[in-house]
């Protein structure tokens, strides 16, 4: 059984109104909807059940609500009435551990600084929960551009602003082009000195607090010259529910070879995949990080 302690200026929240209101019209007590509850196989308990009345705690988790629903029945109230202003959870859920997705410690330092340098905290304090990112590849073998839709989530205070930073690993680039499509706008942008990170700051529609979630959806259009082949990549500091890449290659630039590349604290995996006929390829992770996800190809043969 899980319920979340509410500070007392929050304490009389939509939900304990209606709680107890029922309770007192119903003029039932506590100890009987204790016993009722307990008869369904509900272990909650008398204190659980008066800090929610009270609004000092609110229910959380799968267990507590199933006891939510079953208080709505036997207070004879229609389906929801209480489980529809419970509002958005107040927990993040498990966050895991934090780390670089890449074992690269220069490489760190060279992104920190481009957080720093847009006006960002490092470690910026948002997850990403749901990861959808789609690359195309152009009949001239170059990268045209990638498409990221996120389902983001606060960790930590209010976020009005999020940093995210594109890498061309060891190799020197001009800044690819930004554009936000949903949930925000572009504030600002930064490349570091090496030429080998190129930042930006997605400014939110709207600020969110903590632990709540937003979409937001952009893209990156890639300069002539960008490296053929770098691959579709999407690297996290902390776990994610899902992340999908999908990459899709032009009829006339099908590769030779592709491969998928697993990086985690644990180390590298790659597994060869092929397109099986096919002209776009997906990987996709769940309950994944820290750590990156990436396709690479190439359209020359690889010596044995």
């Amino acid at each position: 059984m899980t319920s979340e302690r509410i500070s007392g200026e929050r304490a009389m929240t939509p939900f304990a109104h209606a709680l107890r209101e029922a309770i007192d019209a119903r003029r039932m007590t506590l100890s009987r909807l204790h016993e009722r509850l307990s008869d369904r196989g509900n272990a909650v308990s008398m204190a659980t059940l008066s800090y929610w009345r009270s609004g000092a705690r609110r229910p959380e988790g799968a267990q507590s609500l199933a006891a939510v629903t079953d208080i709505e029945d036997l207070l004879g109230l229609d389906p929801g009435s209480l489980t529809g202003r419970l509002g958005p959870t107040l927990r993040t859920g498990p966050l895991g551990p934090t780390a670089f997705p890449f074992d690269e410690q220069s490489l760190e330092e060279r992104v920190r600084d481009t957080f720093i340098a847009m006006g960002a905290t490092y470690p910026d304090p948002t997850r990403e929960l749901s990861i959808h990112a789609v690359t195309d590849v152009g009949a001239d073998h170059g990268i045209v551009r990638r498409t990221t839709r996120l389902v983001v989530q606060g960790t930590a205070g209010v976020i009005s602003a999020i940093p995210f930073v594109e890498i061309t690993h060891g190799i020197p680039t001009e800044s690819p082009t930004f554009t936000a499509l949903g949930g925000g706008r572009i504030a600002t942008t930064h490349t570091d000195p090496s030429r080998t990170v190129h930042g930006f700051l997605f400014a939110l529609d709207r600020p969110i607090t903590t632990p709540e979630a937003t979409v937001i959806e952009w893209s990156v259009d890639y300069p002539p010259g960008f490296p053929e082949g770098d691959g579709s990549g999407h690297g996290i500091a902390l776990q994610c529910r899902e992340l999908l890449l999908w990459t899709r290659f032009h009829p006339d630039a099908i590769p030779v070879w592709i491969e998928e590349v697993e990086e985690t604290p644990a180390g590298e995996v790659v597994v060869p995949r092929t397109l099986d006929g096919g002209s776009s390829l997906h990987a996709v992770r769940r309950s994944f990080g820290p750590g990156s996800l990436a396709l690479r190809w190439g359209w020359e043969p690889r010596l044995a």
